[in-house]
C-alpha cells in the first residue's frame, strides 16, 4: 500500500484508556512506530494531545465506539485533523487481537489514505443536534402520558374523547382540571369552560363526563397529569435554547420552512442533523444514503437481496 501522510495516530478507545500508535516517517520507507497508553480523564487527554503535538502528527483516527470517543474528539479538535472512522470499515484482519494491534491497524489505513470519515458536524450543530433529540424523547414521553390519562378517563366512563377531538385543547384541560380537583361541574360553570369553537354541545359534554369516577382516578389521573404538565414545561425551556443556537441559521431555517410539509421545528431537526455545509457530501446520493432514506443495494452471484 502506498502511503500518503508522513506523520499520523490511530487510537484504539475504550472506556478508561486509550491506545496510542503513531507511525512516522518518509512516505518511501517502512515507518517507525511509538505506541503509548494514556488515561481518558482529562489529565490524561491533555497528555494525549501533548504526545501527538510532540511527534508532529498532523491526523489522527479514532473508531466510533459508543460515546467514548466524543471525550477525545472534544480535546483534539483544532490540533489535529481528525478522523471518526466506521468500525465496520476498519475491521482487522482474523487473527491475533490486541489494543495496540488495533490502533496500530487503524494509523495504518489512514497511513495509506484508506479511511473514510464520518461526518462530525461543528461543535455548535452538535450541541442543536443533542437538544432537538431530546426534544424529541420528552414530546413522545408527553405522548405516552396524555394515552396514559386517555385509558384512565375510559376506566371511569368519562366519554370527553368522544365529544372533543383534542381533550387537551383549551377546553379540555379546564374539564380535566376541574374533574382532578373534584369540582362538582353544574351546566353553567361546564358553559364556562367550554370555547365558543367547540361543536359538540353542552348537553352531549355534560353526558360524556357523567362517569364513575373514583378516589383511585382522581389520583392516577393527577400523577399523569402533573408528570405531563412537567414534561411540556421542560419542552418549552428546550424551544427557547434551540431558537437561540438557531439564531445565526435564520436564514437556513427560512429556506427550509419554504419546503411544503417542513415547519420550523422539522427545520430544527434538518440543520442538527446534517448540518448547513452540504460540501461534506460529495453529492445528493451520499447524503440521501446517509440520512438512511435510500434503498439498500446488496446484489451476490447475480441475485438482489433486500
Amino acid at each position: 500500500m502506498e502511503a500518503m501522510i508522513e506523520r499520523c495516530a490511530g487510537l484504539d478507545v475504550h472506556q478508561e484508556t486509550v491506545v496510542a500508535c503513531v507511525l512516522f516517517g518518509p512516505l518511501d520507507k517502512k515507518p517507525k512506530t511509538s505506541i503509548e497508553t494514556f488515561s481518558t480523564t482529562t489529565t490524561g487527554l491533555l497528555a494525549l494531545s501533548d504526545w501527538l503535538a510532540t511527534l508532529q502528527v498532523s491526523d489522527v483516527v479514532m473508531e466510533s465506539t459508543g460515546v467514548y470517543w466524543k471525550p477525545i474528539w472534544n480535546i483534539l479538535e483544532g490540533s489535529f485533523h481528525l478522523v471518526l472512522a466506521n468500525a465496520r470499515h476498519v475491521k482487522n484482519v482474523p487473527g491475533r487481537k490486541t489494543d495496540v494491534k488495533d490502533a496500530e491497524w487503524l494509523a495504518k489505513l489512514l497511513r495509506c489514505g484508506l479511511i473514510e470519515s464520518n461526518f462530525v458536524p461543528p461543535e455548535d450543530i452538535r450541541d442543536l443536534r443533542d437538544l432537538t433529540r431530546y426534544r424529541k424523547k420528552l414530546i413522545h414521553h408527553r405522548t405516552s402520558e396524555q394515552n396514559r390519562i386517555h385509558k384512565i378517563l375510559q376506566d371511569a366512563n368519562i366519554k370527553l374523547t368522544s365529544v372533543l377531538s383534542d381533550i387537551f385543547g383549551v377546553s379540555g384541560r379546564r374539564i380535566l382540571e376541574a374533574i382532578l380537583n373534584g369540582e362538582k361541574i353544574e351546566t353553567d360553570g361546564l358553559r364556562k369552560m367550554v370555547d365558543w369553537r367547540t361543536k359538540a354541545s353542552i348537553t352531549d359534554i355534560a353526558s360524556a363526563i357523567n362517569g364513575r369516577i373514583r378516589r383511585h382516578h382522581r389520583d392516577m389521573l393527577r400523577y399523569h397529569w402533573e408528570h405531563m404538565s412537567y414534561l411540556e414545561k421542560a419542552i418549552e425551556e428546550l424551544e427557547k435554547q434551540i431558537d437561540q443556537l438557531l439564531s445565526p441559521y435564520r436564514k437556513e431555517v427560512e429556506l427550509l420552512d419554504g419546503i411544503p410539509g417542513v415547519n420550523k421545528a422539522a427545520a430544527a431537526t434538518f440543520i442538527a442533523e446534517m448540518g448547513v455545509d452540504m460540501s461534506v457530501f460529495k453529492s445528493a446520493k451520499h447524503l440521501a444514503s446517509w440520512a438512511g432514506v435510500s434503498p439498500g443495494n446488496y446484489e451476490s452471484a447475480g441475485k438482489k437481496n433486500e
